[in-house]
């Protein structure tokens, strides 16, 4: 049994920690699992992210201390105030990364390699401004010059699917896995929310055993959190909550304003679990 529930989830948080967090901009973010860590109040935080309002909450509450990212994104809405905020004010260090940058360094972080060698980025200013990125020339033939990724290590990864059976396999029932996979790889530790945990036989009952995501080995804990990824979208199961999203970003205008918002979704979040 790896149940836990969001108030479970608090005592798997420490200060300082590489959170990566699943979905996509403003899709199937794991925003219950979230608010757990906002009430957990943990500092220092490093979060790697195909970002959204993920990384954005964790700004505005001075929980990130360094952003690792594609992008962040609420899609319908470019990019996310919280978080230009805290940039644009020198709040949170960030390393911007191609997103086939930061998938190549997830990827080596789950295959146990200390790089994964490519070529994506190269001479861009992802690279020439990063000191931290280094070059490396291939041992054959052709003799190309290409870019060698560091592995992106992970303390946790905090991801949401559709279904999970208590044992931890984890079903995404939507057409896109995201990247969810490689941050689960890359992690020591992984807890999912799901919309429903279901005994291990209706996971295949009616889909095929590929929409199995994550399997048991790869997760630690599971928790039950119906509308756990709200306001973002979790297709099929509900779409971008697009009002939600817009009472979001008007919190941006103040820290009063984010503590109002705070205070409504987190409670919501909660009441869920």
């Amino acid at each position: 049994m790896k149940q836990l529930t969001l108030d479970g989830v608090v005592s798997q948080l420490s200060d300082g920690m590489t959170i990566g967090i699943g979905g996509w901009g403003s899709r199937r973010k794991p925003m219950a699992l979230l608010s757990a860590v906002v009430r957990s109040g943990v500092r220092d935080l490093t979060v790697v992210s195909f970002g959204g309002p993920d990384v954005g909450v964790l700004c505005a509450t001075g929980q990130a201390t360094k952003v690792v990212h594609a992008f962040v994104s609420l899609d319908t809405i470019a990019v996310d105030p919280h978080f230009a905020a805290a940039r644009e004010q020198q709040r949170v260090d960030t390393e911007e990364l191609d997103e086939a940058m930061l998938v190549a360094g997830l990827r080596a972080a789950g295959r146990n390699l200390p790089f994964e060698a490519t070529r994506a980025g190269l001479d861009s200013d992802a690279v020439t401004r990063n000191p931290r990125l280094r070059t490396i020339t291939s041992p054959y033939d052709d003799g190309d010059v290409l870019l060698a990724m560091p592995a992106i290590h992970l303390d946790l990864a905090l991801l949401h699917l559709h279904r999970a059976d208590a044992r931890g396999n984890a079903q995404l029932l939507g057409l896109s896995p995201y990247f969810d996979d490689l941050l689960a790889r890359a992690a020591k530790r992984v807890i999912v929310s799901a919309e429903e945990i279901v005994p291990t036989a209706e996971l295949t009952r009616d889909k095929p055993v590929q929409s199995l995501l994550l399997n048991r080995t790869e997760v630690t804990y599971v928790v039950e959190a119906p509308g756990g990824a709200g306001f973002t979208s979790c297709e099929p199961s509900y779409p971008r909550d697009e009002a939600r999203q817009r009472d979001y970003v008007a919190a941006a205008t103040s820290p009063e304003a984010f503590n109002t918002w705070q205070r409504t979704n987190w409670h919501e979040a909660g009441a869920r679990s």
